[in-house]
C-alpha cells in the first residue's frame, strides 16, 4: 500500500482473529477456484492466503497493480475467478486498476482496503466492484463474501429460484441460466453483485423488499442501517434497463420503505 516505510504497519487483520488464518480449516469449497490477490501487504497477503488455501481455493499474489494486470492476462479467461483488489497500491490508485481491469474483463472484483471513505466504496460499487470489505476485517467475512460473489456469477450452481431459467416482464428478458439481462433482445451490461439484485427484485415482482432484505438475499448478511450502497446498485440496474432511469417504470423506488419490481411494465 502506498505508505510510509517507517515502522511495520498494524496488520489489517483484527488482534481477535489474527490467528485464525492459521488454524486448520474444513475444506468445503466444492470447486477449486482461483483467487487473484492484489495486495502489497506481503504478510497480510500470506495470511490470506494461507486461510483461503484452507477452504480449498487457490491463491495467487501480485504485489502491485501492474504485475495484477499481468497475472490477469497471463490466465485469461476461467484462469481467474475472482480477484481481491486493494485500493492503496504503491503504483497506481486501486479505483483506476479497478475501472481498467472493468475494462476488458468481468471478473468478479472484491475491493478490500484500509480506505474507509464511503465515497471510495460508492465509486468502486459504481466503476464494477462486486463488493467491498473495509480494513480490519474477520478472515470468515472475507470468505463468506467471496463465495457469496462466486455464488452470484452462478458457478456450478442452479439458477436461483428455481423453475424456468428466464424471466420475462414485456421487452425484458432475465435470463438466470446464462446470467444475462436483455432488453429488446439486447444484452444489457450488469455485474454479478447487480445481476443477482435485479433476480432478487424479479422474483417478488409486485413484493416491496426493505434494503435490509435485498442486501440479505443478494450477500447473505443483513445490511447496516447506513448503508446505501444497494442504492448505487439499483441506480446502475435502472441506468441499463429503463427507458428513462430518471423516471423508472420496472425498478419503483417507495419512500421509507425500498424498491418494488413491477409486475406490469409495458406492452409485449
Amino acid at each position: 500500500m502506498a505508505r510510509g516505510r517507517g515502522a511495520d504497519p498494524p496488520l489489517a487483520l483484527s488482534p481477535r482473529v489474527a490467528t485464525l488464518a492459521s488454524r486448520p480449516v474444513v475444506p468445503h469449497t466444492p470447486t477449486m477456484y482461483r483467487v487473484l490477490m492484489i495486495e502489497d501487504d506481503l504478510r497480510l497477503a500470506a495470511m490470506v492466503a494461507t486461510y483461503l488455501r484452507g477452504t480449498g481455493f487457490t491463491v495467487e499474489q501480485a504485489p502491485d497493480g501492474a504485475a495484477g494486470l499481468a497475472a490477469l492476462a497471463a490466465r485469461d479467461g476461467p484462469g481467474v475467478d475472482l480477484v481481491l483488489l486493494d485500493l492503496m497500491l504503491p503504483d497506481t490508485d486501486g479505483l483506476d486498476l479497478c475501472r481498467r481491469i472493468r475494462a476488458s474483463s468481468d471478473v468478479p472484483i472484491v475491493m478490500v482496503t484500509a480506505r474507509g471513505d464511503t465515497a471510495d466504496r460508492i465509486v468502486g460499487l459504481e466503476i464494477g466492484a462486486d463488493d467491498y470489505l473495509p480494513k480490519p476485517f474477520e478472515p470468515r467475512e472475507l470468505l463468506a463474501r467471496i463465495r457469496a460473489v462466486l455464488r452470484r456469477r452462478g458457478a456450478g450452481g442452479t439458477p436461483p429460484g428455481g423453475g424456468s431459467d428466464v424471466l420475462r416482464f414485456g421487452r425484458l428478458e432475465i435470463d438466470r441460466g446464462a446470467r444475462e439481462v436483455r432488453l429488446d433482445g439486447r444484452a444489457r451490461p450488469l455485474t454479478s453483485h447487480q445481476f443477482e439484485l435485479l433476480v432478487a427484485l424479479a422474483e417478488s415482482a409486485g413484493r416491496v423488499l426493505t434494503r435490509e432484505q435485498l442486501m440479505e438475499r443478494v450477500r447473505g448478511a443483513a445490511l447496516d442501517a447506513f448503508d446505501r450502497s444497494i442504492d448505487v446498485h439499483v441506480g446502475r440496474i435502472r441506468a441499463a434497463i429503463e427507458d428513462d432511469a430518471r423516471h423508472p417504470r420496472r425498478i419503483v423506488t417507495v419512500r421509507g420503505a425500498g424498491y418494488v419490481f413491477a409486475r406490469s411494465q409495458d406492452t409485449e
